[in-house]
């Protein structure tokens, strides 16, 4: 029998040479839609990757719980509607426990069993101080021991492999995970990133401080460079100056920056496959065309 090899690959320093993966396992991100043209395009969005079995698709919150309601709506009808696993995002953010605890009660009532559990941007956004609410959780461990005292959800929380930006350190950033994976979470998600090396150099930090969930990367396809740079600065996220260089000249250019952004994506992908990497978490802005050719480039397709 033989097996199909992919060409030798080369990104951010790691040159690899990877099989064709066919084992791969994705899950997708979406946000709650703010106007009825947007649900029309988010459940486009939904119907177009279904069919590639996704292990759990979550739904976002807006900075201090501002959709907390048409996260809710959103989620709920997945359920209902859809043989998709839904996961709701949950922060600290904007309410007392009792509150959080309501929320939570009715999501399990409603079906769903997973969730993700956040600390939560401040109500002025990512760049304002974050203040816990009076009576509320406080961080983001609080939260999740909160949810494991309630039902047996599952939870997932979120890491960073290049520090929250308003961490004091790396160690210390290490040390939040650490105590968020001991109150009981069973996976990290990370914030996205673009240089394979400063994830798998997080994961081995992680592992040597006993961090032994399965620690899944975040993967944002990149549809509009210049927003993307924007926003990685608020995020203490580094943008690799190749990158920069691929997409230089297409400001006006979409549709060569859509072939750009699957390529820059789906080698990402393979290179972190090739390093034992078997769970993608995809960022997908409620667009599908490039997660979907992403997946099909992995490996994943309709069943």
């Amino acid at each position: 029998m033989t097996t199909d090899t992919a060409p030798t690959h080369q990104l951010c320093g790691l040159a690899v040479s990877a099989p064709l993966p066919h084992d791969a396992n994705v899950s997708f991100e979406f946000f709650p839609p703010k106007t009825e043209k947007m649900e029309e395009k988010l459940w486009e969005c939904i119907e177009r990757l279904k069919p590639l079995a996704p292990a759990y698709v979550s739904v976002t919150y807006g900075a201090g719980g501002s959709t907390r309601e048409r996260t809710h709506a959103t989620v709920k009808r997945i359920r209902q509607e859809t043989d998709l696993e839904p996961a709701a995002h949950l922060t600290c953010v904007g309410a007392d426990k009792a509150e959080i605890d309501a929320i939570a009660r009715q999501y399990w009532d409603d079906g769903i069993r997973h969730i993700v559990a956040l600390r939560g941007d401040p109500v002025g956004g990512i760049g304002e101080r974050y203040v816990p609410h009076p009576g509320g959780y406080a961080y983001a461990e609080d939260l999740v021991k909160g949810l494991k005292a309630i039902a047996d959800f599952e939870v997932s929380v979120a890491g960073y492999p290049e520090v929250h930006p308003q961490a004091p350190s790396a160690q210390a950033d290490l040390d939040f995970l650490k105590r968020k994976v001991d109150a009981g979470a069973d996976r990290v998600i990370t914030q996205s990133f673009f240089d394979v090396e400063v994830f798998l150099d997080f994961v081995d930090r992680a592992r040597r401080a006993g961090i032994a969930v399965p620690i899944v990367p975040g993967i944002l396809p990149v549809t509009n460079f210049q927003r993307v740079k924007e926003f990685s600065a608020q995020t203490g996220t580094s943008v690799p100056k190749w990158m920069g260089d691929l997409f230089e000249g297409l400001d006006e250019d979409a549709e060569t920056r859509k072939l750009v952004a699957a390529t820059v994506a789906a080698e990402q992908c393979r290179v972190l496959y090739a390093n034992g990497v078997k769970d993608f978490h995809f960022y997908t802005l409620n667009r599908a065309d490039l997660t979907y050719a992403i997946c099909h480039i992995l490996g994943v397709r309709p069943k």
